[in-house]
């Protein structure tokens, strides 16, 4: 932030043969600042933030790790779920039937992070232990094996459910 507030006070200082145009350089220090800013009030946020960061139980995930959570992913949305790695970051794709109805309920700068991971992914849902004090392998199996447990409970109750018709 203090690089992007010299670049907006003090352009002419940064002009050079490949950046000649002194607006140009108080642009860029303007989206630093922007960029920065809402960065760090994110954080401080998340500091005083005494919500639970995770938790699964029967009824779904309840995210609240980062900035694009969404609350409460139900098991019964759930289509799939696959690990992702960029740089040194591992993260969970959450894939969902319905990743409309999610995006929908959620406004502003949070819905353009659910569209543009839609985009990246081919989901809005993600999970990262970054926020967490919990091993991401840990994690990763917790969710894996939950989603599994729920996935045989659909199959079972499929099945009976076609047995008290044919009955």
């Amino acid at each position: 932030m203090i690089i992007g507030t010299h670049f907006i006070i003090t352009p002419d200082e940064y002009i050079s043969p490949v950046v000649r145009h002194p607006e140009l350089i108080r642009i860029v220090g303007i989206a630093g600042v922007l960029f920065f800013s809402s960065g760090s009030i994110y954080v401080i946020w998340k500091l005083f933030d005494n919500k639970v960061g995770l938790s699964v139980d029967e009824d779904g995930i309840y995210d609240n790790t980062n900035a694009s959570s969404v609350g409460l992913i139900k098991w019964i949305d759930i289509t799939e779920i696959k690990t992702e790695q960029v740089a040194s970051t591992k993260f969970l794709l959450i894939y969902i039937k319905n990743p409309n109805d999610y995006i929908s309920k959620i406004k502003g700068y949070k819905r353009k992070l659910l569209e543009m991971n839609y985009r990246m992914y081919g989901t809005p849902l993600s999970i990262s232990n970054n926020s967490l004090k919990y091993d991401f392998n840990d994690l990763e199996s917790l969710i894996n094996e939950r989603f599994s447990e729920h996935c045989k409970k659909c199959q079972t109750a499929n099945m009976n459910s076609v047995k008290s018709q044919d009955n």
